[in-house]
């Protein structure tokens, strides 16, 4: 069993070192980018991570998953989330995505308020800064907790 666990961690330290070097992640400073291209990166960053916790949560027909994820990357739902984890982010956690929720972006909410739209924006731009900052563990939990807390994926 130790075995498999320190296999594990070898193969996602190999993994982690590719991503850095083929990505070029190494020595980039976070504040460099804009709150919207930290929420860019962010959407995808989450919509993977829910994606994999919907096909880890059992077996259903593609169609269904993709309505599941669907639900859960919308604007509302992250804003949702976002309520629930605020008095668990740091001091800097708190000022990414209030970076990101104040920025001035062009595009609009089509199925959303402009409240939500811009609280997911932040939340996107929260994800995007930790996975910028390799702070993988941290973002898993942060959408683990959010997700338990307004009851999805339960």
């Amino acid at each position: 069993m130790e075995e498999s666990i320190e296999n594990g961690m070898e193969n996602r330290n190999h993994f982690l070192a590719y991503m850095k070097e083929s990505l070029r992640l190494q020595g980039v400073d976070p504040c460099s980018y804009s709150p919207l291209a930290l929420a860019y990166i962010g959407d995808a960053v989450y919509e993977l991570i829910i994606r994999t916790k919907v096909i880890n949560h059992g077996s259903m027909q593609v169609n269904k998953m993709h309505k599941r994820s669907a639900g859960l990357v919308k604007a509302e739902t992250q804003a949702n989330l976002i309520k629930a984890l605020e008095e668990d982010l740091t001091a800097e956690e708190l000022a990414v995505f209030k970076r990101g929720r104040n920025a001035k972006s062009v595009t609009t909410a089509k199925h959303a308020t402009v409240i939500d739209y811009r609280m997911a924006t932040g939340f996107e731009a929260l994800v995007g800064y930790l996975y910028i900052t390799e702070q993988f563990d941290r973002v898993i939990e942060l959408v683990s907790l959010g997700l338990d807390r307004i009851g999805e994926l339960e």
